[in-house]
């Protein structure tokens, strides 16, 4: 079965995180998510999600430290998945939805509204739990 890394951006701007929506022709279609993306094998973690925050939704962030890691089985696929806490840098452009469906800036206690990845499971409980 394929491994896959990925790096995820838990971006937060005061009180509120910036969750993606996931498009139709993707896997895991209209899940929302926290963006970021694949690890290139040459890549750093921070450095990967740097590139994939840039690509997915225009913006340059600060990685931060990393919140969680989780390794998931889906049917199809492994995934291993390391969620950073990230914050957007000074003079960095606002985000906007580059590479998926939507885009929105959640307060922590909407995040039980939204229907996000079964990998997603533990970090949410841990960010619910914190805010």
């Amino acid at each position: 079965m394929k491994t896959i890394d990925v790096v995820t951006g838990v971006l937060i701007q005061g009180s509120r995180i910036l969750v993606t929506r996931r498009k139709q022709d993707a896997h895991l279609a209209g899940f929302w998510e926290f963006p970021g993306g694949k690890r290139e094998a040459d890549e750093s973690e921070s450095d990967a999600l740097a590139r994939e925050l840039s690509e997915e939704l225009g913006v340059k962030a600060r990685i931060g430290e990393c919140l969680h890691r989780e390794t998931f089985s889906y049917p199809e696929r492994i995934v291993n998945l390391a969620f950073y806490r990230c914050e957007l840098k000074p003079g960095s452009p606002d985000p906007r939805p580059l590479a998926s469906a939507a885009m929105k800036w959640i307060a922590i206690n909407q995040l039980r509204d939204k229907d996000f990845p079964p990998a997603n499971a533990r970090v949410l409980a841990l960010l619910r739990s914190s805010g």
